[in-house]
């Protein structure tokens, strides 16, 4: 690593004096494997520049996992991502990311099992490439990387306080089955990380799943008690975020609803076909889901 003086990403941006506010991305994954009946554009009938067209229509911003060329063309943004394991990985990714018209790349880092000094030669990397290629780099809270458990995270931030990450709760919702105990210490305890929070992945679980329906409307969603925890995790962060962002930042919130090929979403079977069949249209929880950020971004 060069000897380059530790600097913590900035918030994403744009070039204007706009207030700070938040910005709804989309995951391109959640449009993976929907079901027939989904409410998403069709990804087979549409060309990629007319897929995007449709989802800013819907809404979105901008989109994580895309063409850079295209979605500037349609007035989007893009933001990049990948894995860093090791000491010298992150430069590369960072600046193909910075090449491909990103705006910011989110990353899963590490197993999980690695020693701290390991951890932390890790994160001083990739720190050291976001300011080298002028690229904010967010580390996502996530299960098999060095960020899995909510310790080890804090302990991290103690250790390296400008880091800064992609929340995705629900992998600590449910993994660590934060509402078994006292829910409230638990956030009082993680609020570093909330106040380093710059880019959300927005997925909601209960204690035992991870990924779950969560109904036709922001009212439907609101009945479900798992879905308050979530309320306060992130008014947490937007709160922060509104106290401490400067004019033309805003904090990304993109719906990630993965495939129940790989295991997220959820199958059941169709009482009248006998057949497997997902709980939910992803596409249509997503938009749910970015009507709940702005609900409760707007409130906090």
């Amino acid at each position: 690593m060069t000897d380059i003086t530790l600097t913590a990403p900035p918030p994403t941006r744009d070039d204007t004096n706009r207030p700070p506010r938040l910005e709804v991305f989309l995951s391109m994954g959640t449009l993976g494997d929907l079901p027939e009946w989904t409410r998403a554009p069709s990804i087979k009938d549409l060309s990629e520049a007319e897929l995007y067209a449709a989802l800013k229509e819907a809404g979105f911003s901008g989109v994580q996992g895309g063409n850079g060329e295209l979605l500037r063309d349609a007035g989007m943004w893009l933001a990049g991502g990948g894995r860093v394991n090791q000491v010298g990985e992150a430069d590369e990714l960072c600046r193909r990311e910075k090449d491909s018209g990103a705006i910011c790349g989110t990353l899963h880092v590490g197993w999980g099992h690695e020693d701290d000094d390991v951890i932390d030669a890790v994160v001083k990397d990739i720190l050291e490439a976001s300011a080298r290629h002028d690229l904010p780099l967010y580390i996502e809270t996530h299960r098999a990387t060095v960020t899995q458990d909510m310790w080890r995270t804090v302990k991290l931030v103690e250790r390296i306080p400008e880091v800064r990450f992609n929340g995705d709760f629900s992998h600590w919702y449910t993994g660590q089955e934060m509402p078994y105990g006292d829910f409230d210490e638990k956030l009082a305890f993680i609020q570093p990380v909330f106040e380093r929070t710059s880019f959300m992945h927005g997925r909601i679980g209960n204690a035992q799943n991870i990924q779950v329906a969560l109904g036709d409307s922001v009212e439907a969603a609101l009945e479900q008690p798992f879905v308050q925890h979530f309320c306060q995790m992130w008014s947490a962060i937007f709160k922060h975020f509104k106290q401490t962002a400067q004019p033309g930042e805003f904090l990304a919130f993109a719906p990630e609803l993965l495939s129940w090929n790989i295991g997220y979403g959820r199958r059941f079977v169709d009482p009248t076909t006998g057949e497997l069949r997902e709980e939910c249209d992803r596409y249509s929880d997503a938009l749910v889901m970015a009507d709940l950020a702005r609900k409760w971004f707007a409130e906090a």
